[in-house]
């Protein structure tokens, strides 16, 4: 349990901790304004790229050796990126990217292997675990990069030390790994597992890919979108770490309540609910409730990323079914969230206001209530393990 939480504290850490300093980091190596809004980008199309790869390393290695591989590959990434030139920052973020793509497709998988009986508990505590760890990297990233003599170098590079505990509390589970390697027989790996051809595998990775999405775009443009509203850059700035505090409750227990349910289309619904009324405050204006449309947004996007991640253990039989689920859904869909924010501020630029863009969040909303509902049904991505030829 320890391990698994300190595997989850660095898997989103070394990326929130890019956003809140950016210029900082742009003036500190001259780099364009285009190259410096793809280090969030990078990160994205490396899970993108990687996550369908990582089942079948894990499979060859065995899941622990290859998050401890990961871990260290993490390290690594977080020292190169904070060493302070441009290439060595590209290079570094694209490794913090691969080696998170492990942790994001592995740990699903851990948690159903390890903890079968308690799946929905774990998934809470890793799913808590992770997004705190995110909230406090964007929140003391400007304090060290302004503050400190160590710069954004300092507050990049500080994240490296998560990743050096989890590597050590990590090794032990090494003396396990073949024993605890993911089963591969032709029953549970029969090359018929029509995995690309289920409805509630595609399902699964739409919903994964538009909560992403519509995180990731509220992450990068809702403090524009309220300074527009009249609010001060420094007020703008507290609503969004607002809207990420009120994420972390609901990442815990979504996936408690969730994994209680026959079926979690109630969850998706509600869900549904929230996001409409958070984004819709926002587009009609008016800063008096502001704070109530984060929170609401807030609630929205932690319950989701929750739901999202139960998913991947809800339905499938297997451990390695579903780190092959979580390795689909991961792939494309952090490629569906990395257009999000591209997207919305194109068509901010076309049009000169926020209007239009809010407005497409909304048929990401109603794109996401189709995915959900049926999603959320009581069936399995794979057939069960009695319907698959040997």
């Amino acid at each position: 349990m320890i391990g698994i939480v300190c595997i989850a504290s660095t898997l989103r850490s070394p990326l929130t901790s890019v956003g809140p300093i950016i210029e900082q980091i742009r003036e500190g190596t001259g780099i364009s304004n285009l190259l410096a809004g793809f280090l969030t980008t990078i990160p994205l199309l490396a899970f993108a790229i990687i996550s369908p790869f990582v089942p079948k390393i894990s499979r060859r290695f065995g899941l622990e050796k290859a998050l401890f591989f990961s871990l260290c590959l993490l390290l690594s990434g977080t020292i190169i990126r904070s060493l302070g030139t441009t290439s060595l920052l590209l290079i570094g973020t694209f490794l913090i990217g691969i080696a998170i793509a492990f942790g994001n497709v592995l740990l699903p998988s851990l948690l159903k292997l390890s903890f079968p009986l308690h799946v929905g508990l774990m998934t809470g505590i890793y799913s808590m675990s992770m997004n705190i760890s995110a909230t406090l990297a964007s929140g003391v990233a400007v304090p060290i990069a302004t503050e400190t003599r160590f710069g954004w170098q300092g507050a990049l590079g500080v994240w490296g030390i998560l990743a050096f505990i989890a590597v050590l509390v990590w090794l032990p589970q090494l003396r396990h790994n073949q024993n605890r390697a993911m089963p591969t027989t032709k029953k549970t790996m029969s090359k018929d597992t029509p995995l690309w051809r289920s409805p509630i595998a595609w399902s699964v990775t739409f919903f994964m890919g538009l909560q992403s999405l519509l995180f990731y775009t509220t992450s990068a443009w809702m403090p524009e979108v309220l300074k527009s509203d009249g609010l001060s850059a420094y007020r703008a700035g507290w609503m969004l770490s607002l809207l990420q505090f009120a994420q972390l409750p609901m990442t815990f227990i979504i996936p408690i309540l969730a994994d209680k349910m026959k079926n979690q289309r109630v969850i998706v619904l509600g869900v549904v609910t929230l996001y409409v009324l958070g984004y819709g405050g926002v587009l009609v204006g008016g800063s008096a409730f502001t704070p109530l449309w984060m929170i609401l947004i807030g609630v929205a996007g932690g319950a989701s990323f929750g739901l999202a991640m139960m998913f991947f253990t809800l339905r499938t039989h297997t451990p390695q079914q579903a780190a092959e689920l979580s390795g689909m859904a991961q792939s494309l869909g952090y490629a569906l969230a990395a257009v999000g924010p591209v997207l919305f501020g194109s068509l901010h630029d076309v049009t000169g206001a926020w209007i239009l863009p809010m407005t497409t969040l909304f048929i990401f909303i109603f794109l996401l209530l189709i995915s959900g509902l049926n999603a959320g049904k009581d069936e399995f991505a794979f057939p069960s393990p009695g319907q698959i030829k040997s």
